[in-house]
């Protein structure tokens, strides 16, 4: 049941070429830093990445981008990275773009078994084109896909060896849908802790649905774009 590995690189060591990975995080709160860097590190290549944003330029998913590892992203928005929007002007990156609720949805399925599903959500533009529609009580549907990994990379403020995980705040967002929608879930925490140590009620993520963890080494914790009142 002891679920812990020493460190990130031990965590990737079976992350090959061509593997889908999903990562969490919103914008830079919540991502895992260590599995990252341990990733760039590694040098795999042609991957398809599923998370929110793909991070900023020289930080957070923006060093794989920068690395050349990237071939392929799913995710809701292009953010502050400046060379993913040029890469995506030049057709370097295969970006497919998903109104973010659905992408929420379409993990959120992958986790619980269910295949696809029907939403109203895009109905009519781009995002619905060459899809399957239906109607329900009057309303049309457009029909999404679930969207699972072969990998999920996941970071927790707190969690024991057995791999129940506990985020802080907003820091949650998609780390624990993410975590269920992957054949293998690695977490990085900040605090790791003998399996008797969490509160049952106050888990997250459940043990069943990680297969590594570890304790990470570092984390910066930037704010991808800080805002502050002016003195008076």
């Amino acid at each position: 049941m002891n679920k812990a590995v020493s460190s990130a690189d031990e965590a990737v060591s079976d992350v090959f070429d061509g593997a889908t990975i999903m990562v969490g995080g919103f914008g830079l709160c919540g991502i895992p830093e260590n599995l990252i860097r341990a990733l760039v590190k590694k040098g795999v290549k042609n991957l398809t990445t599923i998370s929110n944003n793909v991070g900023v330029d020289g930080f957070g998913m923006g060093l794989l981008l920068a690395a050349g590892q990237i071939t392929r992203h799913i995710g809701t928005y292009v953010g502050e990275n400046k060379l993913l929007e040029t890469m995506v002007i030049e057709n370097k990156i295969d970006l497919q773009l998903v109104p973010q609720g659905t992408f929420s949805e379409r993990i959120r399925a992958a986790g619980a078994g269910i295949p696809a599903f029907f939403t109203p959500t895009g109905v009519g533009t781009l995002v619905g084109e060459n899809k399957e529609t239906r109607e329900f009580d009057g309303r049309l549907y457009v029909m999404e896909h679930a969207l699972k990994a072969d990998f999920a990379f996941v970071k927790a403020w707190k969690g024991d060896r057995w791999g129940n995980l506990i985020y802080r705040k907003t820091a949650r967002n998609f780390n624990p849908m993410m975590a269920t929608a992957a054949k293998v879930t690695i977490a990085e925490v900040e605090h790791l802790v003998s399996p008797g140590e969490l509160d049952p009620e106050m888990v997250h993520t459940p043990s069943i649905f990680v297969k590594r963890i570890f304790r990470g080494e570092l984390f910066e914790r930037r704010i991808e774009k800080r805002t502050v009142r002016k003195a008076n």
